[in-house]
This record gives structure tokens, sequence and C-alpha cells, in this order.
């Protein structure tokens, strides 16, 4: 992933906060040799203090040779993109029609080594953490070895824990245009509304001053 240096994250804490609402992703596994790399999409829950990402897969689930084969995996994450039509992106003296249209997106890609859990005690741990994440204000039973409802489950399934060991993390949204230019974005994803439009308006007014406009 190419990230120039007004679209780099302004520290650790603008990815990672960003990271901990966007929590479904692609896991990617080097595949067996003569075999294409695995894609899995996928629910996590970051932490950062530990500096990993938890999640779990069902036991068939096809990667896991490649995966034990070569733990070296990435996380992939992309979140509140859009389309910028030209004419919003043209520079002041140039005709609207004469605008390079773009993308703008959030990503966080996560160098991970894998660690596979078995161990069913470690496996509810695991998944207890996960529901904690993702239903912090509870209404479920947590998962315990030998007791209901979900002890059932754990055979089914094997726990990750991904230590992260690399970052890279992109905010692309036109920080290093004229100011004129980037009122006009805002603008236009003001009026246009689309799906996407305010996260990436948000994004795109937050980053302002990241980098000289114009630079």
């Amino acid at each position: 992933m190419l990230i120039h240096p007004w679209d780099a994250p302004r520290d650790d804490a603008e990815w990672q906060q960003w990271l901990g609402t966007h929590d479904f992703g692609q896991l990617a596994v080097n595949g067996l040799p003569g075999e294409p790399p695995y894609v899995q999409p996928l629910h996590f829950a970051y932490d950062a203090g530990r500096a990993e990402a938890v999640t779990h897969l069902a036991r068939p689930n096809p990667l896991w040779p490649a995966l034990e084969a070569d733990p070296d995996v990435l996380l992939s994450v992309v979140d509140d993109y859009v389309y910028v039509p030209g004419p919003w992106q043209a520079p002041p003296e140039v005709p609207p029609e004469h605008g390079v249209p773009t993308s703008f997106y959030a990503a966080v890609q996560l160098r991970c080594t894998a660690h596979v859990v078995d161990d069913p005690a470690e496996k509810a741990d695991l998944l207890n953490r996960q529901v904690g994440h993702f239903q912090p204000e509870g209404g479920s039973a947590p998962a315990a070895v030998g007791e209901a409802p979900f002890d059932r489950f754990l055979a089914g399934i094997r726990g990750l824990r991904l230590e992260v060991v690399g970052v890279r993390a992109k905010f692309k949204y036109a920080s290093h245009k004229p100011r004129e230019v980037q009122d006009r974005v805002a603008a236009g994803l003001s009026a246009r509304g689309g799906e996407r439009d305010a996260a990436a308006r948000e994004h795109q007014v937050r980053r302002r001053g990241v980098w000289p406009a114009g630079r």
C-alpha cells in the first residue's frame, strides 16, 4: 500500500481509535506451495494495550494448514471510502472538466504473527473478549468449559491471537490539496449525502493541517 506523507496518520492514536470501531476485515494467509493466498473475511477485536487482535474460525476452515505452515499474516481493514468526482478536485486555475477523479478511504493493515488457540479454556476466554467488545452492554451468557450453553460449541472452533508486529495505516482525504479544493470537496460530500459521505467528510475536515495545503 502506497502511503504518501500527507496520507499518513498523525500518530498511532489516530489509527488505533479508528480501528477500535472498524472491527471487520480480511485476514490474508500465504497459500501452500502452488496455491493462491487465502483471504478470510472476519470480525475481530483489537486490543491496543496487548498489541493484538483476537478472533476465531470454524475448525473445518481450509486455511488452517496454510496458516500453520506460515503464521506470518496480514489483517486488512478498509472503510469510509467514497468516489470523488473529477470536477470537485480541479485546481483553482483549471476548468472543472479537467479535474481528476479519485478515491477517498481509510485503511489499516496489521502484519501479525498468528497463534492458534486450541485449549478449551483459552478459547472460552478469547470468545468472551470478543463478545465483550461487540456487546459491551452484555446480554449473553459467558463461554466456559463444561458449562451450558456454549461449551458444546468450543470443540467446533479454533481461536486466533494475532500478535501485531507491524502497522501500515493510511487516511487518503486530499490533505495536500489547496484549501479551495478541500472546501469544494467537503461541500460536495455534504450535498451528495451518500452512504459513506459523512464519514469521509469528517476525516477530510479533521485532517486539515496535517500537510501544508498546496505544498
